[in-house]
C-alpha cells in the first residue's frame, strides 16, 4: 500500500489507464472518451487508488489548465479556413445565433428543471454552450460521416470552449458584484475589453512564430519546445488579466499558425497532436477521479429529468433554430441536433466558479459540481455510444473505408486495380499526368489528377475512405516520401510501396515493400508487359496455403489475400498475412493460359486433392470395418 501512495506510481497508473483506454477504443471501436471516463471512476471513487485533490493538492487545478490550453490550441491549430467552404455558414449560425439561444434555454432548463437559483442556473446555462473538443475529436476519429458535419462539429467544439467560458466569467462578475449598483455596462466593457486584449495576445503569439520559423531564426530541434513554451506564456499572461481569457489567447494562436504557411509544419502539428493525446487522457482520467461519493450523494433525482431536457430538448432545439434556411440538409441538421458532449473544460471551469460561489455563500452552488459531472457522463455515453448508429439511420454514415488508393498510374498498377474492382472493391488511382491516367478512364477506374500530398493535407481528399494505399512510381524517392508524410494519417500498416531500385529492394526505413521478393518497378513492368496476370484462388480446409504455395510456379507469388469481411491485407517483404480457411489470395502469375484457365487449374488440382483425400478416407473406413489391414496410403 505505500508503493500505492507513491506520486509517480500514481501518474504512471494515470498515463497507463488514459493511454490503456485509448487502445482498447481503437481495437473495439468502442468511444474512447467513455472508456477513459469509466477508467477514472473505478481508479477513483470506486477503488481509490487516485485521489488527485490529495495526490496533488494545489498543483491539480494549474496542471488541468494548462493541460486545457494545450488542448485548445491544438485545436485551433486543426482550423483551417479553407475547410469553412462548406461548413463556415452553419458554424456562424452556431456562435451567432446559437450561443444566445443555448445559454438562455440551458439557463431555463437549470432553474425551472433542476430547481437551482435564477443566478447560478444563468452561469451553468453559459458553460452548457461549450461542446468540447476533447471529446468531439475522439468520437469524429471513430464515425465516416461527411465532412460538412465534420467540419462544423470541431470548429463548433473549438470556437465555443473559450465563449462558454467568457460567459461564465461575465455572470459571475455580475452576481458576486458587492457593490451599491450594479454597473453592467462597466463589467460588460471589462469583460470584452479583456477577451479583446487576449484575441490581440495569441493573434501576436501567432505571427511571431510563424515569422521567425520560415527565416531560420529558431533552429529545428528548438521549434516544438518553443512552441509549447509560448502556449503556456500566453495563456498565463492573458489568464492573469482576467481568468478564462487564456482560452481565447491558445485558440486564436492556434488559427493564425494554421492558415500561415511556415516551414515544419507537419513536424510541429504531429508533435502537438500527439502530446494532446496524451494530455486528454491524462486529464480526463484525473477528472472523473475526482469524483467522490460526497458528490454522486449530492445528485438528485430531479437532475435526472434535467438531463432529459438538455439532450433531447436544448439542444435539438438550439441546432434546428440556428440552422434553419441555412441550406445543410435536413438529415446532417438532425445528427448535429445529437452531438453536443461536455468535457474537460466544462468540468474544469464549473469546479472553479462552484467554489468561488460557494465561498460567496450562494444556495445551490454546491449542486453544480455533482451536476456538471452528470452532464459529462450522460452526454459522453449517450452521444459517444449512438453517434454511429443516428449516423446510419440518418443515412449519412459513409461506410467502413474499403476503398484501395493506388498513387502512380501505370500499367501495373491499372491491371491489378482493375482485377480488385471486378472483386467489388472501389479503387481510385491518382496521378499528377493527365496522359497516365487515360488508361486509367479507359479501364472505368476511378481517378484523381493532382498531387495527392497536397490533396489529402488539404482535406480535399478524404484519407478515410481507404483501407490501403498501394504507392508504385517509378521514383523511389516519391514514393518513400509520400509513404512517410501520409504515415501518420492512414497508418503506416496501410500503406505498401513498390521497390522502384535495387537498393530499396528488401527494406524501406519510410514504409513496407510490396509481396515476398519485394521486386522493383521496373521487374513488374516488364512482367507485365511478357503477359503475366492476376489470379485468385480460395483456401479450404483441404486446401490450405502450403498447398497452394506448392501449386505456384517460379516466379509466381501471392500479391493480398481478401478476409471474408472484405479487409484486404497485402505481403511484403517484412511481413505474411495470416492465412484462414475461407480466405481469397490474390496471385500475380506468369501467362500459361488465361486468367480464367489458369484459375480453372488451380481450382481442378484442390479438387483433386481433396477427391485423393477422400479416397484414401474410404479405403480406410472399408479395412477397419473388414478388419483386414489398412491399404497403404501410399
Amino acid at each position: 500500500m505505500v508503493l500505492l501512495d507513491s506520486l509517480m506510481v500514481k501518474i504512471a497508473m494515470i498515463g497507463v489507464l488514459g493511454i490503456g483506454a485509448q487502445w482498447v477504443a481503437w481495437r473495439t471501436n468502442l468511444p474512447a472518451i467513455a472508456l477513459m471516463l469509466v477508467a477514472g471512476l473505478v481508479a477513483g471513487p470506486a477503488l481509490g487508488l487516485i485521489e488527485p485533490e490529495r495526490d496533488f493538492g494545489t498543483l491539480l487545478e494549474p496542471i488541468v489548465k494548462l493541460a486545457v490550453a494545450v488542448i485548445l490550441f491544438e485545436g485551433g491549430l486543426s482550423l483551417n479556413f479553407r475547410e469553412l467552404r462548406y461548413a463556415g455558414w452553419g458554424v456562424a449560425r452556431l456562435v451567432i445565433i446559437g450561443v444566445p439561444i443555448g445559454w438562455a434555454l440551458g439557463t431555463a432548463a437549470v432553474h425551472y428543471v433542476a430547481g437551482l437559483p435564477i443566478s447560478v442556473s444563468a452561469l451553468f446555462g453559459g458553460i452548457l454552450v461549450v461542446t468540447g473538443p476533447t471529446v468531439i475529436g475522439p468520437m469524429l476519429r471513430t464515425l465516416r460521416v461527411p465532412n460538412r458535419v465534420r467540419d462544423i462539429l470541431k470548429w463548433e467544439g473549438i470556437v465555443n470552449d473559450p465563449i462558454g467560458a467568457l460567459l461564465a466569467v461575465a455572470i459571475y462578475a455580475f452576481i458576486s458584484y458587492r457593490g451599491d449598483s450594479v454597473d453592467y455596462a462597466g463589467i460588460g466593457f471589462e469583460v470584452l475589453g479583456a477577451t479583446f486584449l487576449a484575441g490581440l495576445i495569441g493573434a501576436a503569439l501567432g505571427y511571431a512564430l510563424t515569422w521567425a520559423f520560415p527565416r531560420g531564426l529558431v533552429p529545428e530541434y528548438l521549434k516544438a519546445p518553443l512552441l509549447l513554451i509560448t502556449v503556456i506564456f500566453g495563456f498565463v499572461v492573458a489568464d492573469i488579466i482576467m481568468h478564462e481569457t487564456g482560452l481565447v489567447t491558445v485558440t486564436v494562436m492556434g488559427v493564425v499558425m494554421a492558415n500561415k504557411p511556415i516551414h515544419s509544419s507537419r513536424a510541429l502539428h504531429r508533435f502537438k497532436e500527439d502530446l494532446a493525446v496524451l494530455l486528454i487522457s491524462g486529464v480526463f482520467i484525473i477528472l472523473s477521479a475526482t469524483l467522490d461519493w460526497e458528490t454522486i450523494q449530492n445528485f438528485q433525482a430531479r437532475f435526472v429529468l434535467f438531463l432529459v431536457v438538455l439532450l433531447f430538448l436544448v439542444r435539438p432545439i438550439t441546432v434546428l433554430a440556428s440552422l434553419l434556411f441555412s441550406g445543410i440538409p435536413y438529415r446532417e441538421q438532425l445528427f448535429i441536433a445529437w452531438i453536443a458532449p461536455r468535457g474537460i473544460v466544462a468540468i474544469a471551469v464549473t469546479g472553479l466558479f462552484a467554489l468561488r460561489l460557494v465561498d460567496l455563500g450562494y444556495d445551490g452552488a454546491d449542486a453544480l459540481v455533482p451536476l456538471v459531472f452528470g452532464v459529462v457522463i450522460a452526454t459522453i455515453v449517450a452521444h459517444g455510444f449512438s453517434a454511429g448508429w443516428v449516423a446510419r439511420r440518418l443515412g449519412i454514415d459513409m461506410g467502413k473505408g474499403e476503398g484501395i488508393l493506388f498513387v502512380g498510374a501505370n500499367r501495373w498498377t491499372i491491371d491489378l486495380g482493375k482485377f480488385l474492382k471486378g472483386l467489388g472493391y472501389r479503387v481510385v488511382v491518382s496521378d499528377t499526368s493527365k496522359f497516365a491516367l487515360r488508361s486509367a478512364r479507359r479501364q472505368e477506374l476511378e481517378i484523381h489528377q493532382g498531387e495527392i500530398l497536397d490533396e489529402a493535407h488539404g482535406h480535399a481528399m478524404d484519407m478515410n475512405q481507404f483501407q490501403h494505399l498501394i504507392i508504385a512510381t517509378e521514383n523511389d524517392s516519391y514514393n518513400q516520401l509520400v509513404g512517410t508524410d501520409l504515415g501518420p494519417e492512414v497508418g503506416y500498416d496501410q500503406i505498401t510501396l513498390v521497390s522502384a531500385d535495387e537498393a530499396s529492394q528488401r527494406t524501406s526505413a519510410r514504409g513496407r515493400v510490396l509481396m515476398e521478393s519485394s521486386p522493383t518497378f521496373e521487374t513488374l513492368q516488364d512482367k507485365q508487359r511478357d503477359g503475366w496476370i492476376f489470379s485468385k484462388t480460395q483456401i479450404t480446409e483441404k486446401f490450405n496455403y502450403e498447398k497452394y504455395l506448392a501449386n505456384l510456379d517460379a516466379g509466381e507469388e501471392p500479391v493480398a489475400v481478401m478476409k471474408p469481411d472484405k479487409r484486404l491485407l497485402f505481403f511484403s517483404s517484412t511481413a505474411r498475412p495470416t492465412i484462414d480457411e475461407d480466405d481469397v489470395i490474390i496471385s500475380f502469375v506468369a501467362p500459361e493460359s488465361p486468367e480464367e484457365l489458369k484459375a480453372q487449374k488451380m481450382e481442378e488440382r484442390a479438387r483433386k486433392e481433396e477427391a485423393r483425400e477422400k479416397s484414401a478416407e474410404r479405403e480406410a473406413a472399408k479395412g477397419r470395418e473388414s478388419g483386414g489391414p489398412l491399404p497403404d496410403p501410399a
